[in-house]
């Protein structure tokens, strides 16, 4: 018996072995996986080495399974990867590549829709009252624009200085005036802030119209 639990002692040391060493390397491919009731949805980044092992059914399993205790146990990330590492450690082991737990949101509403794109590349959520289809043609949007930020006066001051200054020093490169260049800048601004922000937006079904415009 003593054999028997040491030769188990042995496989699992050797496993976390090669997850130490395969730790230092870059994790850059993977999944989101997004998990969700009616009202709370949790989005889960897992990560591996190549996009041949984000699509093995192994590392899947494991992905969804993270996922769905995110959404049931409502934890945070360092007690989500706690959780989960040994079977992390036998993944690697089983695998050859670095695996990590890497993200972990949750979003919460009156309703809540999903979208995954590009294979799980690109995860969203959008929570609020609307319908399901306007929740959904939401979630596509945001993943086709990527807002940065809610709506125009949401855009933090620093943002908009810090883009200010680039597009000063562009048109000053253009031989504008300073005089000219400044109000050129002032107009690029406010167009730069409904940009990067939701309700300022075009929306990408409708784009005569804006985010802020819909009904």
């Amino acid at each position: 018996d003593g054999d028997v639990e040491q030769a188990i002692e042995n496989m699992r040391t050797s496993g976390a072995l090669k997850a130490a060493k395969k730790a230092t390397k870059v994790a850059a491919e993977g999944q989101i996986i997004i998990k969700s009731s009616e009202s709370t949805a949790a989005l889960v980044e897992v990560n591996c080495q190549t996009d041949f092992v984000a699509k093995d059914e192994s590392f899947l399993s494991f992905a969804n399974a993270v996922a769905d205790a995110a959404l049931s146990e409502k934890t945070d990330l360092a007690a989500l990867k706690a959780k989960f590492e040994d079977d992390r450690v036998a993944l690697v082991a089983k695998i050859g590549e670095n695996i990590d737990v890497r993200r972990l949101e949750y979003i919460e509403g009156e309703t809540v829709s999903t979208y995954l794109h590009n294979g799980g590349k690109i995860g969203v959520v959008v929570a609020g009252s609307g319908d399901d289809t306007t929740l959904k043609n939401m979630c596509m949007h945001v993943c086709a624009s990527s807002p940065q930020f809610l709506s125009p006066d949401d855009v933090p001051a620093d943002v908009v200085e810090k883009e200010k200054k680039v597009q000063l020093e562009i048109a000053m490169n253009e031989g504008k005036p300073a005089d000219i260049a400044e109000k050129m800048v002032t107009g690029r601004m406010r167009k730069f802030s409904g940009e990067v922000s939701l309700t300022g937006q075009p929306f990408v079904m409708e784009p005569k119209k804006s985010v802020a415009d819909l009904p």
